[in-house]
């Protein structure tokens, strides 16, 4: 039955039918879930530990109170032997059959390439490399990767060849394979571009990571954070450091009022995780804060950095403030600092813009869209291309990437404490209402309403690129919503009487994401309903396009955003032989700092395939759903749709073409493509699918 019916217009012979399937979606709560059902539940983050292999791998449950969290699909393992909290873990993670892969994704590309990644390639890569802890001795070793490759044992010969042809290639002289990476094109387009202040600074605006660089609204900076257990909250970044940055350009005041200083903020979220991370060994960690200025081109201009310890072991409290220099021994200092800020934000990017906000943030949203609305409500339709492959995604997240000792915890900085800090970062940054991206806009400062302006923003930096072109994004989803709200829900009464919608906008506030109570909208009118499916659409297609498709392209070349810093700054309570070496050698503390040939190999191979599109991939706006396509103002709406994100194709090229745009375009500098809504298959960094497909 292809026609849509909100529940009062059911037809006499299936009303029963209708509310009986949803009964049976929604199960029991009880039992352990087998692979043909399809049940949706919900359940806490309570499998992401092995405590019954060792105690190292216990990891806290992650929803409730002690650490906020949205819910995931219940799969009803037993329960682990030395935690009764824990659920044990399994080499398979059930999900609803319907949310399984298709044959073609299965036998092509997500299951069985990233399996094989981690299952093959990353244990071949371990044999390989002799001493895991072992640094790059010369950057002409990073080169090695890309130009020579690294041999993979014998037993892999083959095998590996078939399945990452993009990887792995066959040595037809030898009885073995290479793993040999491709060059990102900002390496091809210029080598040295990670090492520039000035491309540093534009990707905080046209990079992997576009969501963190904030409009600086107060001074002096201050740290919210208890000086009791942290130290002076004051920041060491002061008015007359910033204007001797600026040069005598302006003052900090006239700085403020015309909004040229922003940050990046990872102060307070990281610092009480500083302690704890520099247990591990082979880590550490800061809490940091990063200035610029927006220059008259419309570029930001790195100002400081600022790193700080807390008190720890009878220490004081430990911050210094590193600038770009025009000594030797400054300059080096600032290349150092900038490394930790980039882990710190690859950390942030990796567990919050990307995990959180995206694949994890959405789940309950799939959870009872199944639950609460049945198959043939209009709005269960209009979310369902959005909803395709995700749980499973998450599930295999859960299994190998995010869980104790997984590709996240053993090569990004926040180490065993990583899911943690993303549960603290959902406890104080998210909210519903914000994930819009208007409100997050407005939020960080990087734009306020204004009638007059295009999408209804005055932008605060004009030369955006993500914000430029997911606006447009932004703007064709809302039409095209509103088109479909308005037909089927042409009165207000009609939102208010629809059980089935009422009560799914009720399980996600107070069971899916139970433990936030604030930032949830009313859901009375169709302007309310509008709201509310534009940001659910918005986040499984152009947010996590813009943070999960540039992920080799950006950090392929792992100096450009290295994932841990794995030494402290050679000015933090340095010993003389620590001074005289970093004096003598500056390029092998910078090196040091740098993660394990065996971290960046790692991570560099599963973001590669993380980067990849499926030969059967949905890209929004391509294809028309069947039901859609019987209703010919349905029909007429999603055509409009599709065009304006054609429209979308060109505007993008044309953006990129426009020499004026410093953000996006230069001597060496890669296009910002991200936000093209269409694509082929494989690694292009560009395409936005209909779902979190990978």
């Amino acid at each position: 039955m292809e026609q849509s019916y909100l529940p009062f217009q059911t037809p006499g012979g299936v009303k029963k039918l209708r509310g009986k399937e949803l009964t049976f979606l929604r199960g029991d709560g009880q039992g352990k879930r087998k692979t043909p059902e399809r049940i949706y539940d919900y359940d806490v983050y309570n499998d992401l530990g092995d405590p019954d292999s060792s105690n190292e791998l216990a990891r806290p449950v992650l929803g409730g109170k002690d650490y906020p969290y949205p819910r995931r699909c219940r799969t009803g393992r037993p329960k682990t032997k030395k935690d009764p909290l824990s659920e044990s873990r399994s080499t398979t993670v059930y999900v609803p059959r319907d949310e399984a892969f298709s044959e073609v994704k299965s036998l092509t590309f997500s299951t069985k390439t990233v399996y094989s990644v981690l299952h093959a390639l990353l244990p071949a890569v371990e044999g390989s490399i002799l001493d895991s802890n072992a640094g790059f001795p010369y950057f002409t070793a990073i080169d090695k990767l890309f130009n020579e490759g690294i041999d993979l044992p014998v037993k892999t010969k083959g095998t590996l060849g078939n399945i990452l042809p993009r990887l792995v290639e066959a040595v037809t002289d030898a009885e073995k394979d290479v793993l040999c990476f491709e060059i990102p094109e900002m390496i091809e387009r210029d080598k040295f571009s990670w090492f520039r202040d000035e491309e540093f600074s534009r990707q905080t605006l046209a990079g992997l990571n576009p969501y963190s660089i904030k409009l600086v609204t107060e001074w002096p900076l201050k740290s919210k954070l208890d000086p009791n257990a942290y130290g002076p909250p004051e920041s060491a970044i002061t008015k007359e450091l910033v204007e001797l940055e600026i040069r005598g350009f302006m003052t900090l005041e006239e700085a403020l009022e015309q909004k040229k200083l922003f940050m990046l903020d990872y102060h307070d979220l990281l610092l009480p995780y500083v302690n704890k991370v520099r247990e591990i060994k082979r880590t550490t960690l800061y809490g940091s804060r990063t200035i610029f200025f927006l220059t008259p081109v419309g570029t930001l201009r790195p100002l400081a950095i600022e790193l700080t310890r807390p008190p720890s072991s009878g220490k004081a409290q430990w911050k210094q403030v590193f600038t770009p220099c025009w000594d030797a021994t400054g300059a080096w200092l600032w290349k150092l600092a900038k490394a930790h800020v980039l882990a710190h934000d690859s950390g942030y990017h990796q567990l919050i813009s990307h995990w959180l906000r995206t694949h994890c943030a959405t789940e309950p949203y799939i959870i009872a869209t199944n639950r609460q609305l049945s198959a043939m409500h209009p709005i269960y339709r209009l979310l369902h291309p959005h909803w395709r492959y995700t749980m499973e995604i998450n599930a295999l997240a859960r299994e190998a990437l995010v869980n104790a000792d997984g590709i996240i915890e053993s090569s990004f900085s926040p180490g065993k404490y990583s899911m943690e800090l993303s549960s603290a970062a959902y406890d104080q940054q998210w909210r519903f209402d914000l994930q819009a991206l208007p409100a997050d806009l407005i939020s960080r400062g990087m734009a306020v309403e204004d009638p007059s302006a295009p999408h209804g923003l005055k932008l605060t930096i004009e030369d955006y690129p993500f914000v430029s072109d997911g606006l447009v994004l932004w703007g064709a989803i809302k039409e095209w919503v509103s088109d479909y709200v308005n037909h089927y829900y042409p009165e207000a009464s009609l939102i208010e009487s629809d059980h089935e919608l009422q009560a799914w906008w009720t399980e996600i506030q107070t069971v899916g994401h139970g433990d936030k109570k604030e930032g949830w909208p009313l859901l009375k009118t169709p302007g309310d309903l509008i709201g509310v499916l534009t940001t659910m659409i918005w986040v499984p297609s152009g947010h996590h396009a813009a943070v999960n498709f540039g992920q080799y392209a950006y950090a392929g070349y792992f100096p450009n955003r290295p994932t841990i810093a794995r030494t402290n700054m050679p000015t933090e309570d340095p010993s003389d032989e620590e001074l005289k070496s970093f004096e003598e050698r500056p390029e092998e503390a910078l090196l040091k700092c740098f993660p394990t040939q065996l971290q960046a190999t790692k991570v560099m191979a599963i973001l590669e395939v993380l980067s990849n599109h499926s030969p059967d991939e949905e890209y929004i706006g391509e294809g028309i759903e069947p039901s859609w396509e019987e209703n010919p103002i349905i029909k007429a709406a999603f055509e409009i749709f599709s065009g304006r994100l054609k429209e979308l194709e060109g505007i993008i090229d044309a953006r990129n073409a426009d020499k004026s745009l410093k953000n996006r375009t230069g001597a060496g500098v890669v296009p910002y493509q991200l936000l093209k809504p269409v694509s082929e298959p494989g690694v292009t960094a560009q395409g936005v699918p209909n779902s979190i497909s990978i």
